[in-house]
């Protein structure tokens, strides 16, 4: 029984070493928050001088106090590429086709275009001859440049009931695909009336589409036809760029920048100062100071008159690698940048941060922990019951000037001693545990 208290005692001080909370002065930097909007919850769009204050690429570090130095609940969203899609709505211009009503094949046509393609005229079997009937429509959809997602339809005449047809989409009035088949639908009771007018379609692009009545002899005049198209543009992640970093010459040709860790790299941007300046060139990257050089990016920058105007190609897409060091070689075939050294810009992919507002104002961001692990939240475990579109209607944060916490003379970084008391503890924790399962299996049995 007496092994109890040692123990408790034990099992105490393990408890009260991994129960350690971090504090502000862990960490090297810190910024002031300033608030705006309604809480609890602020956003924060991270500048690319957070990034290079933090410790590790991937911000494990970062942490958000109130002015107690309580740490606060937070969340990291990563930019992401996006698609973004637009619909509208276009009236068409549409044209009977006649024909024989027991022809097997779709009405001839004869036509005559504009030379951007719409139809002037278009002209088939005459209405008025034996036998002839209409037997469905052309739809002239040249001027709409973006895949067709949806027909709509108006008509009159017709018996009620459902109405079939086939769609065929060409280029070319000459070759045309199938598009499967639509129906029409006009049902009336008691002075109600349904109609279905719409028809969805495959999400194509076609410059006329042809629409043929499976019954002719019941199929309805058309008075309105409407067109829906839908485009999809490609928005890529947003950036957060870097100041002109001034570089260091590593010899004939060759110019080098370091960076205070390694950060998976966007894009580059070299501004030319002089006009007239072509400059094919090569980019190698290594992530740490002793890691190999490796070919990064390669190729031809220039700042050019074009059309009595200036041409300007000064960025080149990167790979997003760690990269902390990077290395410029010029081709001495190009004439160089002039005497001036180069001035290197970087981007990242752009980071939100979105905290829980909780204790007392004044807000810290503090970065630069190498010991520190993430402690970040998923978005949908910081908000419940988030919805993407709540992220605009949170409240903002922006970011005052950065602080760097006192550093020893020596400029290595302050000792945490309390920390290193706490391993202490914990070590001294786990030697009389093992003291105690030593005791115990030297007692007798009996014992």
């Amino acid at each position: 029984m007496r092994i109890r208290p040692f123990l408790l005692l034990a099992l105490l001080l393990l408890g009260g070493a991994v129960q350690a909370a971090e504090r502000p002065q862990d960490f090297r930097q810190t910024l002031p928050l300033q608030l705006s909007g309604e809480g609890p919850w602020y956003r924060l769009e991270l500048p690319i001088a957070a990034h290079l204050a933090a410790r590790h690429g991937d911000l494990r570090d970062l942490r958000v106090f109130d002015a107690g130095g309580q740490a606060q609940a937070y969340a990291l969203i990563p930019g992401r590429s996006e698609t973004l899609e637009h619909e509208q709505e276009h009236g068409v211009r549409w044209f009977p086709l006649h024909g024989r009503a027991d022809a097997a094949q779709a009405p001839a046509l004869r036509v005559e275009r504009s030379t951007t393609g719409t139809l002037i005229e278009l002209r088939g079997e005459s209405a008025g001859e034996p036998d002839q009937q209409l037997r469905g429509w052309l739809l002239d959809a040249s001027a709409i440049d973006a895949p067709l997602v949806r027909l709509t339809l108006d008509w009159s005449g017709g018996e009620e009931g459902f109405q079939r047809f086939a769609i065929e989409a060409s280029d070319d009035l000459q070759h045309w695909r199938d598009w499967g088949e639509g129906q029409l639908a006009r049902l009336s009771f008691a002075a109600e009336r349904i109609d279905q007018r719409q028809v969805e379609l495959p999400g194509q692009r076609a410059r006329y589409l042809r629409l043929l009545w499976r019954s002719p002899q019941q199929a309805p005049q058309l008075e309105a036809v409407t067109l829906r198209s839908r485009r999809q543009d490609h928005q890529p992640a947003p950036l957060v760029w870097s100041e002109p970093l001034p570089a260091q010459r590593a010899g004939d040709g060759q110019y080098q920048w370091q960076l205070p860790l390694a950060l998976p790299l966007e894009r580059l941007r070299l501004p030319l100062e002089q006009a007239n300046t072509l400059a094919p060139l090569r980019f190698e990257a290594r992530a740490s100071e002793q890691g190999p050089w490796r070919p990064l990016v390669s190729g031809l920058l220039y700042r050019l008159p074009e059309n009595g105007r200036e041409v300007r190609h000064e960025e080149l897409a990167l790979p997003g690698w760690p990269v902390q060091q990077l290395r410029l070689h010029l081709d001495a075939r190009g004439g160089g940048l002039g005497e001036a050294a180069p001035r290197l810009q970087l981007a990242l992919r752009a980071t939100q941060l979105v905290f829980l507002a909780r204790g007392e104002p004044p807000y810290r961001l503090a970065l630069g922990h190498a010991g520190a692990q993430s402690a970040a939240l998923p978005l949908a475990s910081l908000i419940p019951g988030y919805k993407p579109e709540r992220l605009a209607g949170l409240g903002r944060a922006e970011l005052g000037e950065l602080a760097s916490q006192a550093q020893p003379a020596s400029g290595e970084p302050p000792r945490d001693w309390q920390r290193f008391g706490l391993w202490a503890v914990l070590l001294l924790g786990v030697g009389l545990l093992a003291a105690m399962a030593a005791s115990l299996l030297r007692r007798p049995p009996n014992a």
